[in-house]
Parts: C-alpha cells; structure tokens; sequence
C-alpha cells in the first residue's frame, strides 16, 4: 500500500603522512605511501558496530519525471514522451525504464520534494556532498578548498566511527566525482577536519578480468619474511609508535581487507545478477564492504560507454535515448544490491540511497533533453530502517517545484546519521577548535521505522 507522507512547507533558509613515515612505508610501494593518511583518526567513545549506508550518487542527476515523479497528465512539453509503469505499491508509478525497481518499492521510500536550489553540478554536489550550501551558490568548477572546506559525510563518518572499523570507515568508489575535462567536484574530501579523514578513494575497474586493488598484497620483490623485518626496523627506529603507520602496514597483510576485494570468489550467476558493469560490479563490491564491516560506501556512477551526453545521467540532448541506455544497467544494479543485501539479512541493518545533485527541468528543451534544475528532485531510500511504500512529499503538476514536504541536504543528511546511530549533535571541530554540529537538520521522521 502507497503510504503518502507530508508536512507543511518550510521557509528556505591539510595534513599528510611527515616525511620519515612517507620514507620508511613508502618502501612498500604506492599504496603503503599513502595509506597511512588515509587511515588516520581519532579515538572516539564507543565500540558497538554501526550500521551501514550505500550511498548511489548518480552524477548528473536523473529526470525526477522519467523516475520517480513522472506527471503523465501534464502537457507533453512537461511530461516527454515516455510512459510510466505500475509498481508493487499501489497507487505509486513509476518512470517506464524502471522495471525491475518497479518490483521493489514496498521496500522503498520516495523524497519528492527535495531541493538544493543551486544548478551548478559541482555547487549542489557540494550541498548534497557535505550538507552545506556552496559559497557562492550557482558556480560551476569551483575548486576544492575555504570557504568550501566543510567535511563530507564520509569525513564525518570517518571521524567518528573510525575506531570500531577494522577497515576505512568511509569508502569511495570506483571514481571521484567530476566534471567533464576531470575537474574535481569540491566537498568530498575531510576538509578542515585535515586528510587523515578523508574517505578512502579506490579508483578502480571492478568489471575488468583479474580485479584487484594495488597495494593489498605486497610488492613482488617484498615477501612476508622481508615485510615482517621492515615492520620491525620501524618499530625499533619509532619508539613511540604511530597508530597511523601501523595501521597501513595491518591494512597491507590483512586478510579482511583482501577478503572484501576479492570478486573472484562471488560465483558467477551473482555477479552476472549485478550487471558486468563498472557500476554494476561497484555496486556488488559496495555490498562486500559493508560484509566486511564498513559503514558508508559512496558508489558513483560512471560512464555508459556509446550513450548519449558523455554516458553520464547530465540529458541535455536526446533524453529519451538516453534513459533507455542508462536506466537498464541502474535497474539491474540497483534491485541486485536490494536482492542481495535482503536475501543475506543485511537490508533491515544498511541503508541504500538513491540520489545525486540536483534534478532536470519540467520542460523538454530543443534538443530533446532537460536542464540543470535544483528546485525539486526525488531521493529513494530503502532498508537501514525507512517505511517502504511510502512517498514522502510532493512537486507541483510539473516537478517544478515543491508543494509539500520539502526535504533539504540537511535533512537527507541527518536522516541518514539517524540510521547509521549517529547522533545529529555530535560535535566535530574545525580548524580554530571551534565545535560544530555534524548536521543542521532534522530527520524525515515520517519515513522511518
């Protein structure tokens, strides 16, 4: 049964490994260079063993009309020419492209009326990225760094639950997001909470024969013997200890870590379920990490090879063309990981975000296609403890604009804290030691369990 949600509209409102640790792990190779910023954190209270989010941020942004809001009484300018199908919970549609997600949603909460109101794609990635409006708003290919400076999630996951996680606490995967010509979208590193919170960042290619990560096993010239003697030479060179070293050389011989990369031992009818696509097989490697007790995976989209608009979900020519390319490889990697989390008991324990930066104009444009429009776009969320079934919010007659229900960063945010058992007033601090909320806003109640 359709459960539909609402509430009345609100008003709108750098430090690195020292030089010695870069020396001596360095000798390990690339990843033991860098691996020990990466692994740096604080102690923090508590041991219990969080929750886990799979982040899907679908850069360019899908049309809210083609996927989860399609207005198919609203003039053809508005609505397109595509058709929208029935799904599981009565009374809800769905864009036609959606068949297989069309069969989830009693497991699936839909935000309507999101807003960020920027329609730069790295700015309203920014705001979706940390929770805070880019300074200006509206700039396209703003550089990383003050005043934007303000941790991702993954930063602020790191920061905290770091030390219960065998493994980076915060994943990134298989790519950065950015713009065409490889410009780094700013607000998705640890910012002013320093790099040694960063989220891990593994570039990779997991659809590929033979998918491994560099640096989990050792150097080819470097045998257990001789990594053991080198784990000691900087033991007796290091007196003190380093937390953060030691760590990269446990992460280099840990079996868990190895364990989590290890597609090759996934049989092939579950790999295949997921799609042979990078983002496919992203998505089953997401799945793996949160096995292997990591808290928040972000999986980027990437690519489609021989779609229109760089194979990205940014439509602005031939949008229909390009929905019909791009949605079967989102559908099938989508429900897989919905499938597979349930059929393994993970799905009432980690939730699974379907979002991206902004939505498409409610107005087809010359060249067939929707524009940049951050007033409203739709966000599915689905196990990690949200009521399925239920839409939450609504656009106007042409997902112009919000009606009712609107649902800021901030909000999608602390929801999503919420369901990792992060409290919303848990301090961080910046770089004058000022303490700081991790989130402003509050948590779409209605939607959770």
């Amino acid at each position: 049964m359709l459960h539909t949600l609402s509430r009345t509209l609100p008003n709108l409102p750098c430090s690195g490994p020292t030089r010695r640790e870069a020396i001596t792990v360095g000798s390990l190779g690339a990843f033991g260079l860098t691996l020990p910023a990466f692994l740096a954190a604080k102690e923090s209270a508590g041991t219990r063993k969080p929750k886990a989010c799979i982040m899907l941020f679908l850069l360019g942004a899908p049309p809210q009309q083609e996927t989860w809001d399609p207005k198919p009484d609203s003039p053809p300018e508005a609505r397109g020419d595509m058709g929208v199908i029935r799904t599981a919970t009565p009374g809800l549609i769905v864009g036609e492209t959606m068949v297989k997600t069309s069969r989830w949603t009693e497991k699936i909460a839909v935000l309507r009326a999101c807003q960020t109101s920027d329609n730069a794609h790295s700015a309203s990635g920014y705001f979706m990225t940390t929770g805070h409006a880019h300074q200006p708003m509206q700039v396209e290919n703003a550089k990383p760094g003050a005043p934007n400076d303000w941790p991702s999630m993954g930063a602020v996951v790191r920061k905290v639950l770091q030390p219960g996680c065998k493994l980076p606490a915060a994943v990134t995967l298989p790519e950065q997001s950015a713009n065409d010509g490889n410009l780094t979208w700013p607000g998705q590193d640890a910012g002013f909470l320093g790099r040694a919170h960063d989220p891990w960042l593994i570039t990779c290619e997991p659809e590929k024969p033979n998918f491994d990560i560099p640096g989990l096993a050792l150097p080819a010239d470097v045998n257990v013997q001789r990594f053991d003697e080198r784990r000691r030479l900087l033991d007796e060179f290091d007196h003190v200890g380093n937390p953060h070293t030691a760590r990269a050389f446990e992460m280099i011989g840990s079996p868990s870590a190895r364990k989590a990369f290890d597609l090759d031992s996934e049989g092939v009818k579950t790999r295949d379920r997921y799609g042979r696509t990078r983002f496919g097989q992203s998505c089953l490697l997401a799945r793996r990490l949160v096995e292997g007790g990591v808290p928040l995976i972000r999986v980027n989209w990437t690519r489609v090879p021989n779609a229109p608009n760089n194979g990205h979900w940014d439509t602005h020519s031939k949008n229909t063309e390009a929905m019909r390319k791009l949605m079967p490889v989102l559908d099938t990697a989508y429900t897989a990981l919905l499938e597979d989390l349930s059929e393994r008991g993970l799905l009432d324990d980690t939730l699974v975000v379907w979002c991206a930066e902004f939505g498409r104009t409610p107005k087809i444009n010359g060249a067939g296609g929707r524009d940049h429009w951050g007033q409203v776009f739709s966000v599915a969320l689905a196990g990690g403890g949200v009521k399925g079934g239920a839409v939450y919010g609504s656009s106007d007659k042409l997902a112009a604009y919000p009606k009712d229900g609107r649902v800021t960063p901030q909000d999608l945010h602390a929801t999503i804290y919420h369901c990792l058992g992060i409290p919303n007033d848990t301090e961080i601090h910046d770089s004058l030691g000022r303490p700081l909320a991790i989130c402003r806003g509050e948590p779409v109640k209605a939607i959770l369990g």
